[in-house]
């Protein structure tokens, strides 16, 4: 698996998971009241105690799509600018 490959699989982990986390944070946002009424009555916890997994749930995401994701993606184009066919291999 050459570079440009990594890096390119990387860009698209790095687009679905971001995607994710946004179509997430915002069905969160707009449908809290929903996810509650169904999941408050199987479980029996309150809406404070949703607000707060939920909030913990898209912090862990987002910290977990910036190490995984993100992070190795801005890496791999740094690496690749800086990269030449002539070197040795890595």
């Amino acid at each position: 698996m050459n570079i440009q490959r990594l890096t390119v699989f990387f860009m698209w982990c790095t687009i679905i998971n971001g995607a994710l986390l946004v179509i997430t944070t915002i069905m969160g946002t707009i449908g809290l009241d929903f996810v509650y009424s169904i999941h408050g009555k199987l479980f029996l916890f309150s809406r404070e105690t949703l607000s707060v997994v939920f909030y913990l749930f898209l912090g862990l995401y987002k910290m977990i799509w910036l190490v995984f994701n993100a992070v190795p993606y801005v890496a791999l184009l740094i690496i690749r600018k800086n990269y030449s066919p002539d070197q040795a291999k890595i």
